[in-house]
């Protein structure tokens, strides 16, 4: 084994962070690309210092593209001496979220029917460039912006852990082409028509050009500036949501509420509805509940799913069911 910079970067990210404690179980996704590949390949080689006991996971979609993938990464583990455990889809929707969806369930149940403690990526410093533009442009607030976080749980008692976060896929091609590993090119990422991967192909390299060469880093970094402020005002949400909410969590006592800061008003209303709703609340569902705070008694919202609404109740906003309310004015 040859000792490079990348074998010196990881180690001392493991360390500084705690991603991946000495002697743990832990099972690495690869998907046959690079990035994967390439953690392998360190992890392997950190093993001895580590002492960990290694396995590698594969998604195979099923689909068209990915035909000789798997055989690929069992070549792999067999060089390596390494267990090798696959899932295969059956008509798995040829969709990025489908995609996701899916590889995530399915390394959850290899981690659970293995006992893996935790799970690996090979997710990059691009990765997270890619996912905070994609959030971005979806109108994501800050929690979206630092999505992609070094790690978070998977499943109870197992750790998803990304801890090639400070690489770029610049670096782990050329660590892969600097070992010889033989990676599978794969050929959804060409598709086009996939927003991720105009963001990856066109997007990116269009930045790098005409703004700044280290865009990727910078947004990084910017998201990992996020990811700290985002835990942070989480944190006294939970808090403070307790001490607003009734016991039962469908209302709100908005005296209390109109006291607060602006954006913790936001997050406790977002963590409001979320206790209250069957789908995630949007933007303009949260800014129509903040307008109710200083709003008329019996005062209410549009309708929200499930036929549900918020109304002014003397110094509490209240969750209602339309079947069940007497009023109809509206704020």
């Amino acid at each position: 084994m040859v000792w490079t910079d990348l074998h010196s970067k990881l180690h001392k990210t493991l360390k500084q962070r705690s991603l991946l404690p000495k002697g743990e179980r832990i099972l690495i996704a690869v998907s046959g690309g690079q990035d994967s590949v390439c953690l392998l390949k360190l992890l392997l080689d950190l093993q001895s210092k580590w002492h960990w006991q290694l396995a590698i996971a594969h998604c195979d979609h099923g689909w068209s593209t990915d035909a000789g993938i798997a055989d690929h990464v069992q070549d792999l583990a067999k060089k390596w001496e390494l267990s090798f455990y696959v899932k295969i889809a059956n008509n798995l929707k040829e969709t990025e979220a489908a995609a996701r969806e899916w590889r995530y369930q399915s390394l959850r149940e290899i981690a659970t029917e293995q006992e893996f403690s935790i799970v690996v990526t090979g997710h990059t410093q691009s990765d997270r460039a890619e996912t905070f533009l994609y959030n971005l442009m979806r109108g994501s607030g800050s929690d979206g912006l630092q999505a992609m976080t070094w790690q978070r749980e998977l499943a109870p008692n197992i750790q998803l852990v990304r801890p090639c976060l400070n690489l770029s896929r610049a670096e782990t091609g050329l660590f892969c082409q600097q070992q010889q590993i033989p990676i599978w090119e794969d050929a959804f990422n060409e598709k086009l028509h996939y927003a991720r991967n105009r963001i990856r192909q066109q997007l990116l390299p269009y930045l790098k050009t005409e703004f700044n060469p280290q865009v990727e880093t910078a947004i990084a970094q910017t998201a990992e500036l996020l990811q700290a402020e985002v835990q942070y005002l989480e944190n006294i949400t939970e808090t403070l949501f307790k001490q607003i909410a009734n016991s039962e969590l469908n209302q709100l006592d908005r005296n209390q509420l109109k006291n607060l800061p602006l954006a913790l008003q936001r997050r406790i209303v977002r963590h409001f509805l979320r206790h209250n709703l069957e789908t995630s609340p949007n933007y303009e569902q949260i800014e129509e509940i903040l307008q109710l705070i200083p709003a008329p008694n019996r005062s209410r919202t549009s309708t929200f799913s499930n036929k549900v609404a918020v109304e002014v109740k003397d110094h509490w906003l209240i969750i209602i069911k339309l079947s069940d309310a007497k009023f109809t004015h509206k704020s």
